[in-house]
């Protein structure tokens, strides 16, 4: 088996991992379009045509003889490496350049070491037949590009950066390297043995991923990893035996605190928590990264509360939880921010645990955190600001609401508003009437942490135009107190930044 990343079009055969070039997105969905799509290509005993004979073409040849294809070389000369294997029986080489017929019973063809008018023609030849073509260095002539391989087998990660940055690439397989344990190979192989008895003996498909997670994740997976394949045997067959074991898995709900946006800024625990969910439960602002990287099969149901259109409400919420946990599935609720700073999970965990349901929260960073981190804007500081009030924009301008009051008014209090932008003029005007100056700094940060984040200065007397007049896109963060006038060296106010992380 060979990994190869096929470019959009081509007639390619299992998918298998995603792969990302960020230059367009997928209309409607705001997903970014891959430029190849990442493939597995069983080449056993298949014929494929190498052009040319010199040490490119020998790294290749390496590959797809690893790959236990049987590759047929095209050249008038050739490294000693090659006629090497040429004597083993390995592969074929002719003593000449390509022609149409090699085109005929040809799996792929490898094209290197050669005038770039010569590759031009192989390349269109290869791409009228439909042949998987790879021109080393030159993605636009390819149709098929070689990834970058860490090789556990039968465990392969592949990565590729759209022939963009083969250096980069490079030091990625360095990292994952390090990180991947060397018998992480053995660990599938030993699965594998076990397949079908787990199958006969746990039919249930949910009781089945539950087990092997307990297998991969447990003591038998730790046996392996170590070598202790003995030990490993013994612990396996005691579990495969056990009929507690088999048991299907109880339901739980994790509440899981997405960020404020940017994908990079999750945990580490809830992204496993992601890869695990059997369904995701979320809200309108997790975008569209984070959701990438949920559980290819997991099932996903926005229950996001937008402008004019609230389909789910708490109770439906609470109930679709409820419902989904009783079903012994692994549910998360995934909510921007964190559960617990206006995101309602306390009433969320509060109903599951009155009908028994294990619930987990994982925090998240909060958009006032994210916010203030990617502006440079600190929300305390010893000489401008000794506390800071977390606040909605729906109680911030209330009349009757004296814990807002008291923070509006207290100018060594930084006020940080969320959801405050259709409120900004009424909050403006409440804070001055409590004793803010209208010359108080203020910071209006839309699309914390994304690409795209916009940060807007003014005072508390211009705030009401400044927002009016800014048409943003939301989410949209209000930071009031003499911090907002503090931010990065060099941070540019009224233009997109760069994500932070």
């Amino acid at each position: 088996m060979g990994p190869w990343f096929c470019s959009r079009g081509d007639n390619g055969v299992r998918p298998y991992f995603v792969h990302l070039d960020t230059s367009t997105t997928v209309p409607g969905s705001g997903a970014a379009v891959m430029r190849y799509l990442p493939l597995f290509a069983d080449l056993a005993g298949r014929r494929c045509v190498v052009v040319g004979g010199g040490e490119t073409a020998a790294r290749k040849l390496r590959l797809l003889l690893r790959a236990d294809a049987r590759p047929v070389v095209l050249a008038e000369t050739v490294t000693k490496e090659i006629e090497e294997a040429a004597e083993q029986g390995l592969i074929e080489i002719k003593v000449r350049g390509f022609q149409q017929c090699d085109l005929e019973n040809t799996a792929l063809i490898v094209v290197s070491d050669i005038p770039r008018a010569n590759a031009e023609a192989i390349s269109a030849a290869a791409k009228r037949a439909n042949v998987p073509i790879n021109v080393v260095d030159n993605p636009s002539l390819s149709s098929v590009i070689f990834p970058g391989i860490v090789d556990r087998n039968p465990i392969l990660v592949a990565i590729g950066s759209a022939g963009a940055s083969p250096v980069l690439v490079r030091r990625l397989r360095e990292q994952i390297e390090r990180v991947l344990p060397p018998r992480t190979g053995d660990l599938a192989r030993f699965a594998g043995r076990f397949r079908s008895a787990v199958a006969s003996k746990v039919t249930d498909t949910s009781a089945r991923r539950a087990f092997w997670e307990r297998v991969i994740d447990g003591p038998v997976g730790s046996f392996v990893l170590a070598g202790k394949e003995a030990l490993a045997n013994e612990a396996m067959l005691r579990l495969v035996n056990s009929p507690k074991g088999h048991a299907a898995p109880r339901g739980s709900v994790a509440l899981v605190g997405a960020g404020p946006g940017a994908a990079d800024l999750l945990t580490l625990r809830a992204l496993r928590l992601l890869q695990d969910a059997d369904i995701v439960i979320h809200d309108a602002l997790v975008g569209p990264e984070v959701l990438e990287l949920i559980r290819r099969d997991a099932d996903r149901i926005d229950v996001g509360k937008r402008k004019g259109n609230h389909r789910f409400d708490q109770n439906a919420i609470n109930n679709l939880l409820l419902e989904h946990a009783l079903s012994g599935r692994r549910v998360v609720r995934l909510k921007g921010g964190d559960p617990f700073l206006f995101g309602r999970g306390g009433e969320e965990q509060a109903f599951l645990l009155t009908h028994g349901i294990n619930v987990e929260v994982v925090p998240g960073i909060s958009a006032g955190l994210g916010a203030a981190a990617s502006t440079g804007i600190p929300l305390t500081h010893r000489d401008h600001a000794s506390a800071v009030t977390f606040m909605t924009g729906h109680r911030a301008g209330d009349d009757t609401d004296i814990r807002s009051d008291i923070a509006l008014g207290d100018s060594d209090t930084t006020v940080v508003v969320y959801m405050g932008r259709d409120q900004a003029q009424k909050i403006a005007l409440r804070a001055i009437e409590k004793g803010r100056s209208p010359s108080t700094p203020v910071a209006v940060v839309d699309r914390a942490t994304l690409s795209d984040e916009r940060v807007l200065r003014g005072t508390l007397g211009t705030l009401g135009a400044l927002v009016e007049n800014a048409e943003l896109a939301g989410p949209t963060l209000l930071i009031i107190g003499d911090v907002a006038a503090l931010h990065s060296v060099g941070a540019d106010c009224e233009q997109p930044r760069r994500a932070i992380g």
